[in-house]
């Protein structure tokens, strides 16, 4: 039986449209306390609407770290925070030679700052309690970067790294505070394609992810529903073949 993680707050980034307001929405569905950042309140007062009442918006930019330090304050004066889906990021077109050193930075900013600053928020309520879910949405596009991307292509490379070091940081002391990273694939939102999937398709994937709690989930990837299996070396390939084992991907049971 999956475990599940049901106490507490969790806490959303980039809650004020899109996949943030989409995973808002289904963690809310599934009786979960949801905080959600996001930098514009009337976007935020518009996803508290189709929420529900276990829905709080908070505006914050991530990328400020006193207004994320903020924000998080307020939250514990309802409840520690439990989950963090760090999804707030930004996707500027842009071609490289129109792009500044500054600009590029601006996007690192919120993209892997964000990040990092609410992780470490978040960090405070989990390290406290031993327990604890972190979701870090990221992509392919460090892998495969498309044109006039460089700056989102990077951060994004930036984001999956930081899920292997936190893992690599808690994992031993702090087994129970558990850390994935997301792919929730091409969505049909600003940041995305007109023929992606549909926000709250994913969104009820990476709900389900951040509810599912169980050490053995620490580092693993996720792309849409399936695992995203770390590929085998030579003398695993051979260790497995002479144990008999086989190792399959696991899928979010939503």
């Amino acid at each position: 039986m999956t475990k599940t993680i049901r106490t507490g707050m969790a806490m959303v980034t980039g809650a004020g449209s899109g996949l943030g307001r989409a995973l808002a929405i289904a963690l809310c569905a599934k009786g979960q306390r949801v905080a959600g950042l996001g930098r514009r309140a009337e976007a935020l007062d518009e996803t508290a609407e189709l929420a529900g009442d276990l829905f709080t918006g908070i505006p914050a930019d991530v990328a400020d770290w006193a207004a994320v330090e903020a924000a998080f304050g307020q939250i514990r004066e309802i409840a520690p925070v439990s989950i963090l889906i760090n999804n707030a990021g930004v996707y500027p077109h842009r071609d490289i030679l129109d792009e500044s050193a500054a600009s590029f930075m601006q996007t690192v900013d919120v993209n892997l700052g964000g990040m990092v600053a609410c992780t470490r928020a978040a960090l405070e309520d989990m390290s406290a309690t031993g327990r604890g879910r972190i979701v870090n949405v990221s992509s392919f596009a460090d892998i495969a970067p498309a044109p006039c991307a460089a700056a989102y292509s990077v951060s994004k490379g930036a984001c999956t790294i930081f899920s292997r070091a936190l893992v690599a940081d808690l994992g031993d002391r702090l087994p129970d505070i558990v850390v994935s990273t997301w792919m929730p694939g091409m969505l049909a939102t600003e940041m995305g394609h007109p023929d992606g999937l549909a926000p709250d398709v994913a969104a009820n994937w990476g709900a389900a992810l951040a509810l599912w709690h169980e050490r053995s989930l620490n580092g693993a990837v996720f792309e849409m529903d399936r695992e995203v299996l770390p590929p085998r070396g030579l003398k695993g390939k051979i260790k497995d073949a002479v144990l008999m084992r086989r190792r399959e991907a696991r899928r979010i049971a939503v």
